[in-house]
């Protein structure tokens, strides 16, 4: 007990080590990774990014037209940039920003609605699936192809 209090003692007189945020701005360290950035546009959707997250935090949505949507959890990402390297293009259309973080917010169900969402995208699959498997009917026509 008694080395616990010199040691209280101690500290009052050391410098402080916290940062006081959010009055005091947050410098990056060197070889941060920050957020996940996607450009839709120069994404070929090859879902090597999904298959490679290992907390699962990309999600693409199979529309019934074919094309995907990308959806990304900053909730659930641990931030490693497994999604990056397996990008056949890097920096065009997957990359880690420099962009903070929202380290103070707080929001009430973030994962509940990712569940959701996560659920839809595989339904989505299974349907489109199913719909490329079955035979498009053929289209009789009514006029004979030739006349003689």
């Amino acid at each position: 007990m008694f080395k616990a209090i010199l040691e209280a003692f101690k500290n009052l007189f050391k410098p402080v080590r916290t940062i006081n945020y959010p009055a005091q701005e947050i410098t990056l360290p060197s070889g941060y990774r920050g957020l996940i950035e996607h450009d839709h546009e120069a994404c070929i959707y090859c879902d090597k990014c999904e298959k490679v997250c290992p907390p699962g935090a990309i999600l693409f949505f199979q529309k019934e037209s074919g094309e995907k949507e990308y959806r990304y959890n900053p909730w659930l990402c641990i931030y490693c940039g497994e999604c990056i390297r397996a990008c056949p293009k890097p920096d065009e259309a997957l990359w880690q920003s420099e962009t903070k973080q929202r380290w103070a917010v707080k929001e009430d169900g973030a994962n509940e609605g990712w569940f959701v969402w996560e659920e839809a995208c595989k339904k989505s699959r299974e349907t489109y699936a199913a719909a490329k498997k079955t035979p498009k009917p053929k289209i009789k026509s009514e006029e004979p192809l030739c006349v003689s």
